[in-house]
């Protein structure tokens, strides 16, 4: 079979609504005058880790719901002008939309917009299969409709990974999610003991890596027949932090980068927290990631000043 395609990801794509406050939490008022004002963009989970792959040389497609309405036009004109191939299936509730505060400091409160999905949606099968079944490798957001995909992905023999976000390690929903990967990102923001819960996901799912990533303080990863929790440092950004959206995101792309062109777990690491460090670099109203370039000379200069 012929596997055109390095990276298929599923679901993720929406549209955000920027608003830039002066701090946060944002204390209640009547109201606030805000600068630099307000602005919508694409770009939501699954666009930027398609689009940090694209940027990174691996051959990627998108596929997702989106409704008829400005917010899917914004998707597909973002996808269209990048050269991301994208599939999309109708969604009749409209295009996912959220609303980001962005603080001074580049944290994020996000607000999603819970009418834009249906209990029914789904992808059809035929068209699932035959991506997946092109697919080297599938990326699958936690959306309602991802969570259905999982068997025949698994079956068409691709490789899976997947991020369960700001996942409390209790919550059911991202269990199969967390159980079906072979790569599972999380973040430690909600987790009371990431350890433990890195360790049952490795024991209970099929993942051969989980990667908690911590902000500031770096990333963790388990893998490997020792079971060793191993502490990635965090990489200091090129350029003032104006922005954490997306973050995770290009993190998840850049190990991603590591992992399918066969380069160590560490070297993987430090390219995801690399392309992180770049993201928080990028203003909110824009999608840009790292390029392949640019990523492969960061990671020469950072060993050669770290030697491991």
């Amino acid at each position: 079979m012929s596997r055109d395609i390095d990276v298929l990801v599923l679901g993720g794509a929406g549209v955000d609504t920027i608003v830039h406050v002066p701090e946060l939490p944002l204390p209640y008022a009547d109201s606030h005058m805000i600068r630099p004002g307000i602005e919508t963009r694409a770009g939501q989970t699954g666009d930027f880790v398609a689009l940090g792959l694209h940027e990174l040389g691996l051959r990627t497609h998108h596929l997702d719901l989106l409704g008829d309405d400005p917010e899917g036009d914004l998707v597909r004109a973002l996808h269209r002008d990048r050269g991301i191939p994208l599939t999309t299936v109708p969604q009749p509730a409209g295009t996912k939309r959220a609303v980001n505060l962005v603080g001074p400091d580049g944290r994020r409160l996000s607000l999603y917009d819970d009418t834009r999905s249906r209990e029914a949606d789904r992808f059809p099968e035929r068209t699932l299969r035959e991506l997946a079944g092109a697919s080297r490798h599938a990326h699958v957001s936690i959306t309602h409709p991802c969570a259905h995909t999982l068997p025949a992905l698994r079956e068409a023999g691709a490789s899976l990974s997947t991020d369960l976000h700001n996942w409390d390690g209790e919550n059911p929903y991202h269990e199969p999610f967390a159980y079906a990967a072979d790569i599972v990102f999380v973040s430690t923001t909600a987790l009371a003991d990431p350890e433990r819960t890195m360790r049952r996901v490795r024991q209970r799912g099929r993942a051969e890596v989980v990667v908690a990533t911590a902000g500031a303080e770096g990333a963790y990863l388990l893998a490997g027949a020792g079971e060793e929790l191993v502490h990635v440092p965090a990489v200091p950004p090129p350029a003032p932090v104006v922005d954490s959206n997306g973050a995770g995101d290009a993190f998840a792309a850049g190990f991603l980068f590591g992992r399918l062109t066969g380069e160590p777990l560490r070297r993987c690491a430090l390219y995801g927290a690399l392309a992180g460090a770049h993201a928080c670099t990028v203003p909110s109203t824009r999608a840009e990631a790292i390029s392949r370039a640019e990523l492969v000379s960061r990671a020469a200069e950072w060993e050669k000043a770290y030697p491991a």
